[in-house]
C-alpha cells in the first residue's frame, strides 16, 4: 500500500527506549535541541514492530526456494502447491491486519481531531496521545513519567504533577475553541525529558486553559529550589505555552476624557433647593452651559426671569428642570406657556403646591424631545423620585443622558441633575486590536505624574466600532492623553491583559503568617514559574500570568535562573524568549534574568507589581534584548534594599550591622520597571509607565553579586559600552524617567559599613571603553529617541561619560535632563556628555487631572489655567540642568518657560545647592528659545529650594556659549551675576537670570589641602580685591579638602584661609591649554619655610614624573620677567607666595588634563605659627589692579538664529511614521479688531486668513512630504457652494481643514461634515470660531474632530499632529518605509 496513515514510520527512541516529542540534538547535548522549531511538532514514528507469525513465515517461503534443488519433481510440485496455498492463506492475513490497522488508526485519528484534520504542528494532535481521565484528588502526586503521552481534556484537581523520563502533557484542544480546561495543583515540575505543551507557536491554543496554582505559605512542604506553588523547569525541561495571538499593547490615539465626556459628568443633589432649578446642557459635547435656579414659589420677579432666561436659548439646547420644595405659588402663566411651547412640556400646567417634577426637554424640539415626570406630595413624601431622561450623542460619538429629578423623602425636599456618559465609553486606538474580544481586561496608563491614574476596563461587545476602536463598561475616573502634545508624543499606552491561557495563584482574602503582613494588607504569596540551567526547550507566547511572585527570594512570576547563555550561543535556536506575554497583580517582579544571557522579552506587559518589574539580577546579565515592551505601576516591595520605600527601608534591619538605621534616600528607594545591571543589553521601543521611583536604571556592580559572586569576579560594568537604547518612553515616575547612575554594595555588613548587603550605593561610574578596557578608547553610550514626560523629579539623570543623547523629548518634568561628570578630579579623567537634536517642554498643553495621588497643582506660566505640577507648586522647574561637566548641548528647542509668582521656571539651570566643581568647557549653541521662554537661563537666588544659594559649586556655575544663541554675544562665557573672578568691566549683566555675560578665557585651579578640616578657603582677584569668593570645599569633614574655582585667565589671584595656612598644599592645572597661565599668591606666616615642586601626576598608576624644584627669586619684577620659570617669590611683608602657573602640554579631547600627565605643584610648607593666614589686609590695595579686558566683547547680534534648535517638529514612539504638525490660529472678535492674524499652518507654512468666511485647506492623506491640493475662502453667504464642494470635490484620501474668520450667526454645514468624520449634526448657532479636521473617506481616523466657541470669543492657537500615509486610510502600501527598531532587534539577536 502506497503512503495512507497505515504507512510504517521509523522514529528514535532514547536510551531508555522512550519516544521524544521532539527529535534529540545532534550535538549530542540531551538538555537542549539546537534543531528545535517552536511550534513545529516533528512527526511522531513509532518503533519498528516485533517480527510477526505472518513475517517469520515469509521468510520460511525464501529459505525454503533455497532448498528445493534437493527434492525429486513430484514432491516440489507438491510442496509447490502447499506453500501457494500457505502464501493465499498468509496474504489474506496480512491483509486483514492492514485493514484492521487501518481503520482502528483511522478511527483514533478522527476520534482525536474531533472536529479538524490532524496537524503536525499541534502538540494536542499527536496520535500517539491519551487522554488523561483523572477524576478531582487534591492529595494526588500525579508523576508522568516514560510512556506517558497524556492529554488533559477536562477540569482536574491534583496536588502536584511531575512530568519526568520523557513524559508529556499536553492541554487538548479544538478549532473553535469551545474547551475552558482548568488544572488545579501545588506545583508542576518538568524535567529530565519532560515535557508540558499548551499549543505551539504554528498551532496557538484557541481554546481557555488555566493552570491555577493552590496552597499557601504556611501549610506543606516546600520542594527543594522551587518551593512552593509553582511551575519549575529542570534540566531537561520544556515548557511550551503559546495562546491565541492578540495585539500586545498600543496607543491611544484621541484623548479619553475623565468620565468618558470632553467636559467631565456633572452630578448635582441638594435639599431644599426651592423653585424651579434648571441646567442647559450644550446637545453636541454634553457641557452644562448654565446652572440657574429661579424661586418660582415667593417671586413673580422670578418667573419673568425664567421666562427671559429659556428664550434666550438657541435651538437645540438641551434643558433639565427639577422642583425643589416647592415652586407654583408665584409660576406665571406666560412662564408656563413658554415651557410649553419650547420645551413641549404637558405636565406644568397642572403642576400643584410641592409637587415632584423633572423635565429634559430640548429647545424648540416641542413634546416629542420632551422626558418628564410628576409624583404628588403625600404625607411629606412623593412616593419615589419624579425622574425624566433624556439620552443623546455628541459630535464625537460618545452616548450621554441627562437626567433630572425631584422627590420628597421623609419630609425632605431633593432635587437634582446628573449628566453621564451611558452604553459604555468608546477608546480610539493606534494599531489594529481586532484581536481583543468582549470581556477582556484592558489598561490604559496614567498620563499625568501620578501612576495612581492607571486604570482598568472591561470590553464590551462594540458591532459599530471599526479595527481600532473599543469599548469599555467602565466610565474612566482620570484623564488620559491621546495626542501628541507640544511636539511631544504623550499618548496613553493601553495593553490587553486578558489571555485564553492563564497561570494564576489562587488567593486569600487577606495577608496572612510571614508574608511581610506589616506592609500589606492582602496575600502576597502567588504562584511563581521558575526556569532552571540546561533546559530543553522554552517558550512563552500569548500567556497571562495573575497573582504571581512571593515576597521571597527567587519567587517571581517568571524567573531564568542562571541558566547562561539561552540563544544561539548558548545552542537554542531560535533564543529563548517570552513573546505576548501579560503579567499583572504581581507580588514580586515581572520577568528574573538570573545569570542568563540572550533571552528575548517582547510585547510583554508588567502591571500593578511589587518590586522591580523587569530585573537584571546579580550584574553579569548580559545580551538580552527587551523589545516593545510595556510596565506600569510599579510598587515598593520588601526584597532587597532598593525595592523598598521609606517605611520599609527604616523596619528591616535585620541584615545591617549594629543599630544601623537606614537612610531612606540613598540607601533604598530605588524601585523600578527595568532594573537593568549591565549596560551590554539592549532596550528597543519599551515604555516604562509608572514606577514608585524610576522608569528604567542602569546601575553598575562593581562586581558580580548574589549567587553569581561565586562563579564571576569583577563585572567590568561601569566600563562596557552601552547596547542599543533606542525609541523608549518613560513617565508618571517620582524619581526618574531614565536613571543611568550608582551601583549597590557589594560586601556585607560590617562594623565598618554597617550598611545592608546590595543597598543602593554611590562608587559606581559609567565610562564605557572598547573592550572594557581603560587603556583602549572611550566608546560613547549612544540614547537615542528618549521620550520622557511628567516625572516628578527628572525626565532623566545620567551620569557618566561619553555619553549622548539625540532625537529626544523632554515635557512636564521638574527637571527635564540632568548630566552628571563621572566624578570628581582627580578620580575623573575626564569625559563628555551631548545631548542634541532634542526638543525641551516646560509646561505642555497637558493640563493633567487632580487626583490618583497627584499632590500638587497650581496656575501655568502661560495659558494661566490650573494644572497638576511637579515635585512642590514652588519647585523650580528647568529643562537642562547643569551639575559639573563638561557638557555639550546643541541643536535643541526649549518651549514654554515661563515663571509664575510661585516658582521659578528657566530653560537652562543648575544644579541647586551644588558642593561639586563646574567646568568652562560647558559650551552651549544652536539652542533656540520659542516665544513663551522668559528665563534663558537662571542661576538661582536665595530663597525656597536654593536656600543661601552659596555653595563652591552654586558660585563657580558656568558655561560657554559657542555661537550666541543663548545670549546673542558670541563666543561668551555666562556666570553668576556675583561672580568677580571671571568678569570685567565690559561683561553684560542679565539680572533676570542673576548672571552675567563675559568674553574672555576661562579655567580652573584644583587646589588639594592635606590634614586640614573645616578650612575654607578666599581668592580674591587683584582687580576685584573688594568682592572675594569664599570656598567651603566638597567635604569638610575630610581628610583633605577640594576647591576648584573657576578663574578667568591671564590675571593675578590671592589665597587665603580662615585658618593656619595647611602644610602641604598641592595646585593642579585643570582645563589649562598650552601657555596658558595666572599668577597666584598664597597666604602664610613670615616666617614659613617653602619646598615647592612641580611634577606630572599620573591618575591611574598614581605616579609622579618630571619632578622639578622651584627656586626663590627676590622680587616680584625677577618673578614677572620670567613666568614661564620654575620660581617663587615670597613677599614678606604681606604673607603671600607668589608663582605663576603656566602650562607646559597642551590637553587632549575632553581630559582635565595633558595626556602627558596633571601638571601640578606642590607647595610644602614650614612654621611654627598658629595663626590664622589671611593677607587680605596687606595684600591690598598693595597688588591691587586696575580691572582689564583681555578680549572684547563681542557686538550683540541681531536677526533670527539660523540653524537653531531642533529641525524635528514631533517626536513620536513611532518614528517610522509621518505626521503632519497643523495649526490653526482662530482670534476672538476683540483680537481681529486689534488686528490679529487668522491662519491655517501646515507642516510650518502658514497659509493667511484674510476675508471674513471659511478658509478650505484640503491636503492628500497619502503623500509624504505633504501636498496641499486646494485652499479656497468662502464667504458666509456662499454657505451652499461650500456644502456642495464639501460633497463633491474632495478627493478620497484627503485631509480636510476648516477655519472661520468672523462671527457665526447661522452656518448650516452639518449635514456636510458628517461624511468627513462628524458623528452626528452640530449646532451652529452663534457662535465666535469653528475649526474642523475630517476625512474624506469611509473610514472616520480619531483625530477627526470639530472645535467651536462662543459668541465673540476664539479657539486660540490650536496645534495637531495628523498621521499620514496610513494603510486604513487607503493608501498604497509602502515596502520602503524604513523600521530601524526592526532593524535593532535583528542586529541584537545575531550579536553575541
Amino acid at each position: 500500500m502506497r503512503g495512507g496513515l497505515s504507512r510504517c514510520i521509523m522514529h528514535a527512541t532514547d536510551p531508555r527506549g522512550n519516544s521524544p516529542v521532539f527529535l534529540q540534538p545532534q550535538n549530542g547535548n540531551s538538555h537542549r535541541s539546537s534543531g528545535y522549531v517552536p511550534g513545529r511538532v516533528v512527526p511522531l514514528r513509532p518503533p519498528p514492530p516485533p517480527k510477526s507469525q505472518a513475517s517469520a513465515k515469509f521468510t520460511s517461503v525464501r529459505q525454503e526456494a533455497q532448498a528445493t534443488f534437493a527434492f525429486s519433481s513430484d514432491e516440489q510440485r507438491s510442496q509447490r502447491e502447499d506453500r501457494k496455498q500457505k502464501r493465499h492463506k498468509n496474504t489474506f492475513i496480512c491483509f486483514a491486519i492492514s485493514s484492521f490497522t487501518f481503520f482502528v488508526a483511522l478511527a483514533v485519528i478522527l476520534g482525536i481531531s474531533s472536529k479538524y484534520a490532524p496537524d503536525e504542528n499541534c502538540p494536542d494532535q499527536n496520535p500517539r496521545l491519551r487522554n488523561w481521565d483523572l477524576k478531582h484528588d487534591p492529595e494526588k502526586q500525579v508523576i508522568i513519567k516514560k510512556g506517558d503521552w497524556l492529554r488533559l481534556n477536562s477540569d482536574v484537581t491534583v496536588n502536584s504533577v511531575v512530568i519526568q523520563d520523557g513524559g508529556l502533557l499536553v492541554f487538548g484542544d479544538d478549532k473553535d475553541g469551545s474547551r475552558n480546561i482548568t488544572l488545579r495543583t501545588r506545583y508542576i515540575l518538568i524535567k529530565d525529558g519532560g515535557a508540558l505543551h499548551i499549543g505551539a507557536e504554528k498551532c496557538r491554543y484557541k481554546s481557555k486553559a488555566t493552570i491555577a496554582l493552590f496552597g499557601k505559605s504556611n501549610e506543606g512542604d516546600s520542594m527543594p529550589i522551587f518551593g512552593k506553588k509553582f511551575i519549575g523547569v529542570e534540566a531537561g525541561g520544556t515548557l511550551e505555552l503559546h495562546g491565541s495571538w492578540k495585539t500586545s499593547w498600543t496607543l491611544l490615539a484621541k484623548t479619553l476624557h475623565s468620565s468618558g465626556l470632553t467636559f467631565g459628568s456633572y452630578t448635582f443633589e441638594k435639599s431644599f433647593n426651592r423653585g424651579l432649578n434648571v441646567r442647559v446642557i450644550d446637545q453636541d459635547t454634553a457641557e452644562v452651559l448654565a446652572i440657574d435656579r429661579f424661586d418660582t414659589h415667593e417671586y413673580h420677579n422670578e418667573s419673568r426671569r425664567l421666562q427671559e432666561f429659556l428664550k434666550a436659548q438657541d435651538p437645540g439646547r438641551v434643558v433639565a428642570i427639577a422642583v425643589g420644595d416647592s415652586a407654583v405659588k408665584s409660576l406665571l402663566d406666560e412662564t408656563i406657556v413658554t415651557i410649553q411651547n419650547l420645551l413641549g412640556s404637558k405636565l406644568i400646567k397642572g403642576l400643584s403646591y410641592r409637587q415632584a417634577w423633572a423635565l429634559v426637554a430640548v429647545i424648540g424640539g416641542g413634546s416629542a424631545s420632551c422626558n418628564e415626570s410628576v409624583r404628588n406630595y403625600e404625607n411629606h413624601s412623593s412616593g419615589g423620585k419624579a425622574l425624566a431622561q433624556r439620552e443623546f450623542f455628541t459630535v464625537d460619538g460618545q452616548k450621554f443622558a441627562v437626567t433630572a429629578y425631584s422627590e420628597w423623602k421623609e419630609g425632605v425636599s431633593l432635587s437634582g441633575f446628573q449628566v453621564e456618559a451611558i452604553d459604555g465609553v468608546k477608546l480610539h486606538l493606534v494599531d489594529d486590536v481586532s484581536s481583543w474580544k468582549p470581556g477582556d481586561q484592558i489598561v490604559v496608563a496614567s498620563t499625568d505624574y501620578s501612576m495612581y491614574q492607571t486604570e482598568e476596563f472591561t470590553l464590551l461587545p462594540c458591532p459599530e466600532c471599526n479595527n481600532y476602536e473599543i469599548k469599555v463598561r467602565e466610565t474612566p475616573k482620570f484623564l488620559h492623553m491621546g495626542e501628541i502634545i507640544d511636539g511631544v508624543d504623550m499618548r496613553a499606552e493601553v495593553g490587553v491583559l486578558s489571555r485564553n491561557v492563564l497561570i494564576r495563584g489562587e488567593m486569600e482574602a487577606s495577608c496572612y503568617a510571614d508574608n511581610q503582613c506589616q506592609f500589606f494588607n492582602y496575600d502576597t504569596f502567588g504562584g511563581h514559574v521558575q526556569i532552571q540551567k540546561n533546559f530543553t526547550s522554552v517558550h512563552l507566547s500569548h500567556v497571562e500570568l495573575k497573582h504571581m511572585g512571593q515576597q521571597h527570594l527567587g519567587k517571581y512570576p517568571v524567573h531564568f535562573h542562571r541558566c547562561g547563555d539561552v540563544d544561539d550561543k548558548g545552542g537554542y535556536r531560535p533564543q529563548t524568549y517570552l513573546d505576548g506575554v501579560s503579567i499583572h497583580n504581581c507580588f514580586s517582579r515581572c520577568v528574573t534574568v538570573h545569570g542568563t544571557d540572550g533571552l528575548l522579552i517582547k510585547d510583554t506587559i508588567g502591571f500593578d507589581t511589587l518590586g522591580h518589574c523587569f530585573f537584571l539580577e546579580d550584574g553579569i546579565e548580559q545580551r538580552n534584548i527587551l523589545f516593545h515592551n510595556l510596565g506600569l505601576v510599579t510598587k515598593p516591595g520588601t526584597l532587597l534594599p532598593t525595592d523598598r520605600n521609606y517605611t520599609m527601608c527604616t523596619s528591616i534591619r535585620g541584615k545591617v550591622f549594629g543599630n544601623y538605621v537606614p537612610v531612606p534616600a540613598t540607601d533604598c528607594m530605588a524601585v523600578s520597571t527595568f532594573w537593568i545591571a549591565h549596560p551590554n543589553n539592549h532596550l528597543i521601543s519599551n515604555a516604562a509607565a509608572g514606577s514608585q521611583d524610576a522608569g528604567i536604571w542602569y546601575l553598575f556592580h562593581k562586581e558580580a553579586t548574589g549567587e553569581s559572586s561565586e562563579s564571576h569576579g569583577l563585572t567590568k560594568a561601569e566600563l562596557t559600552p552601552l547596547g542599543i537604547f533606542y525609541n523608549n518612553r518613560v513617565h508618571s515616575n517620582f524619581k526618574a524617567g531614565l536613571f543611568i547612575d550608582k551601583g549597590v554594595k557589594t560586601s556585607n555588613a560590617s562594623a565598618s559599613d554597617p550598611r545592608e548587603y546590595l543597598c543602593l550605593d554611590n562608587s559606581a561610574r559609567f565610562r564605557p571603553h572598547q573592550d572594557a578596557d581603560l587603556e583602549k578608547p572611550r566608546v560613547a553610550a549612544l540614547v537615542d529617541r528618549l521620550i520622557t514626560f511628567k516625572n516628578n523629579d527628572h525626565g532623566a539623570w545620567v551620569r557618566g561619560g561619553d555619553i549622548i543623547i539625540q532625537n529626544s523629548a523632554f515635557a512636564d518634568n521638574g527637571i527635564g535632563l540632568t548630566f552628571a561628570s563621572d566624578g570628581s578630579f582627580p578620580n575623573d579623567e575626564g569625559s563628555s556628555q551631548e545631548v542634541s537634536e532634542s526638543l525641551f517642554v516646560g509646561e505642555s498643553q497637558n493640563y493633567g487631572f487632580q487626583g490618583g495621588q497627584n499632590k500638587y497643582a497650581g496656575i501655568g506660566g502661560i495659558s494661566k489655567k490650573l494644572r497638576t505640577l511637579p515635585r512642590n507648586r514652588t519647585f523650580p522647574i528647568r529643562g537642562f540642568q547643569i551639575y559639573d561637566g563638561p557638557i555639550h548641548l546643541s541643536k535643541s528647542t526649549f518651549k514654554n518657560y515661563m515663571p509664575t509668582a510661585d516658582r521659578y521656571s528657566s530653560a537652562i539651570g543648575f544644579l541647586m545647592k551644588n558642593v561639586w566643581q563646574l567646568t568652562p568647557k560647558n559650551n552651549i549653541s544652536l539652542v533656540k528659545f520659542g516665544a513663551h521662554v522668559s528665563l534663558n537661563v537662571f542661576f538661582g537666588k536665595p530663597g525656597p529650594w536654593f536656600e543661601d544659594c552659596d555653595l563652591d559649586g552654586d558660585k563657580n556655575s558656568i558655561f560657554h556659549d559657542v555661537d550666541g544663541s543663548v545670549t546673542r554675544y558670541k563666543d561668551t562665557y555666562v556666570g553668576r551675576m556675583d561672580n568677580y573672578l571671571i568678569r570685567h568691566p565690559d561683561c553684560v549683566n542679565m539680572i533676570k537670570w542673576n548672571g552675567i555675560i563675559c568674553s574672555g578665557t576661562y579655567a580652573q585651579v584644583y587646589v588639594q589641602t592635606w590634614s586640614m578640616q573645616n578650612l575654607t578657603m578666599t581668592i580674591t582677584r587683584d582687580e576685584y580685591p573688594s568682592n572675594p569668593m569664599v570656598l567651603r570645599g566638597i567635604n569638610q569633614r575630610a581628610a583633605f579638602q577640594q576647591y576648584q574655582p573657576v578663574v578667568m585667565l591671564e590675571k593675578g589671584y590671592t589665597i587665603h584661609w580662615n585658618g593656619p595656612a595647611p602644610r602641604a598644599t598641592f595646585l593642579y592645572l585643570i582645563n589649562f591649554n598650552k601657555n596658558d597661565w595666572i599668577r597666584v599668591g598664597l597666604c602664610y606666616p613670615s616666617n614659613t619655610t617653602f619646598q615647592v615642586t612641580f611634577s606630572r601626576y599620573h591618575r591611574q598608576n598614581v605616579i609622579s614624573t618630571n619632578v622639578e624644584e622651584y627656586e626663590p627669586v627676590l622680587s616680584m619684577e625677577e618673578l614677572e620677567k620670567k613666568p614661564s620659570d620654575r620660581k617663587f617669590y615670597f613677599d614678606y611683608g604681606t604673607g603671600l607666595l607668589f608663582l605663576y602657573l603656566k602650562a607646559k602640554n597642551n590637553r587632549e579631547g575632553h581630559g582635565y588634563c595633558s595626556s602627558e600627565g596633571c601638571e601640578r605643584i606642590k607647595i610644602q610648607a614650614t612654621t611654627s605659627s598658629k595663626e590664622i593666614s589671611n593677607c587680605m589686609a596687606k595684600a591690598y590695595p598693595k597688588y591691587s589692579k586696575k580691572p582689564s579686558v583681555t578680549r572684547k566683547m563681542p557686538a550683540m547680534l541681531t536677526g533670527s538664529c539660523r540653524g537653531c534648535g531642533t529641525h524635528q517638529m514631533v517626536f513620536t514612539s513611532d518614528p517610522h511614521k509621518f505626521y503632519l504638525p497643523v495649526q490653526f490660529q482662530s482670534p476672538s472678535k476683540a483680537d481681529i479688531q486689534r488686528g490679529n492674524k487668522s491662519f491655517i499652518s501646515v507642516n510650518g507654512t502658514n497659509y493667511p486668513i484674510t476675508g471674513v468666511g471659511l478658509y478650505l485647506l484640503v491636503v492628500d492623506a497619502c503623500s509624504v512630504p505633504c501636498r496641499v491640493l486646494e485652499n479656497k475662502l468662502f464667504s458666509f453667504t456662499e454657505v451652499e457652494r461650500l456644502k456642495e464642494y464639501l460633497k463633491t470635490s474632495i478627493p478620497v484620501r484627503s485631509i480636510v481643514l476648516l477655519s472661520t474668520r468672523g462671527e457665526i450667526k447661522n452656518l448650516n454645514i452639518s449635514e456636510a461634515l458628517i461624511p468627513l468624520g462628524l458623528h452626528k449634526p452640530a449646532h451652529l448657532h452663534n457662535k465666535g470660531s469653528l475649526v474642523f479636521l475630517g476625512f474624506s473617506r469611509n473610514f472616520k481616523p480619531a483625530w477627526t474632530k470639530l472645535f467651536t466657541s462662543p459668541a465673540g470669543q476664539g479657539l486660540g492657537l490650536l496645534e495637531k499632529y495628523i498621521p499620514l500615509q496610513l494603510e486604513e486610510y487607503g493608501c498604497d502600501k509602502l515596502n520602503s518605509i524604513r523600521r530601524r527598531d526592526f532593524e535593532l532587534l535583528k542586529r541584537a539577536s545575531r550579536a553575541h
